[in-house]
């Protein structure tokens, strides 16, 4: 009797996650078919990165010197931080919106894992992320961006990237939960990204931050990831221990280990 209830419970875990897993992939297509059904979203959404490269580069540019380093190495690992933070806000707005057409009410009613929801659109985020990403770093080219270290390790510094704008994604999920419409998602979203983005060491060191600014700066989860790209991008600084992409995983695991089920939560309380 023992060995049937483990082999049906076994067998209802292994259905449980194959439903996930289909689902995830069913409401992650219909995410990314609904970016090229409004290819205006895209293209503003990859243009806004576009232009902070141009802009600190050519505009702010040689009024921020950095020892040991051309800016425009300094700042595109900060530029790809940054895109990928921003990027990360149309999770909420999209969920929002969906909230408020009544397209989640409809996805309850389904026979579907209600999970695959929420994994469905962070995933596409994510992948649109790539997108834009590989976009920047083409940019980033064209205007004398040079990988110092190794494609290898380049690549390594985008998966990072990638990690964390995943992990972000489940904290704008309880923010586009938790507001009434995407307009107000989007505005709640941006007092959270600015000062974790400027407040960081993406475009100035954090040496030349006020006191009482610097500690923040310096050890918030941003600024750790940007240090740890350019180490691996850039090698720069070289007093930045390998041991900083590590702390950036560490940074990115434990938002997932925490924003996760609150998400998840707050999505089976959603209305």
């Amino acid at each position: 009797m023992t060995d049937v209830l483990q082999n049906s419970t076994k067998t209802n875990w292994t259905k449980s996650i194959y439903w996930l897993v289909t689902d995830t992939l069913t409401m992650t297509k219909r995410n990314l078919i609904s970016y090229t059904r409004i290819p205006q979203a895209l293209f503003f959404s990859t243009l806004q990165p576009v232009m902070f490269v141009l802009l600190f580069r050519y505009v702010f540019g040689n009024a921020i010197p950095i020892k040991n380093i051309q800016y425009v190495n300094y700042l595109i690992p900060g530029i790809f931080v940054q895109t990928v933070l921003f990027g990360s806000v149309s999770t909420g707005i999209g969920l929002a919106e969906d909230l408020q057409k009544g397209i989640i009410e409809r996805f309850r009613a389904l026979p579907m894992s209600k999970m695959a929801v929420l994994t469905g659109r962070t995933i596409a985020d994510m992948a649109r992320n790539i997108v834009v990403v590989t976009i920047i770093t083409g940019v980033g080219f064209a205007v004398g961006f040079r990988i110092q270290t190794s494609v290898l390790s380049f690549v390594n510094g985008l998966l990072l990237l990638l990690l964390f704008s995943f992990a972000v994604s489940w904290g704008f999920t309880i923010v586009g939960l938790s507001a009434p419409n995407s307009e107000t998602a989007q505005v709640m979203s941006f007092p959270l990204i600015f000062p974790l983005t400027f407040a960081s060491s993406a475009f100035v060191p954090v040496a030349t931050m006020p006191t009482w600014l610097r500690d923040f700066a310096t050890y918030q989860p941003v600024s750790v990831l940007v240090d740890a790209s350019r180490k691996l991008m850039v090698n720069f600084p070289a007093n930045i221990s390998n041991w900083s992409a590590v702390e950036s995983i560490f940074w990115s695991l434990g938002a997932i280990a925490i924003l996760l089920p609150l998400a998840v939560y707050k999505f089976s309380k959603a209305k």
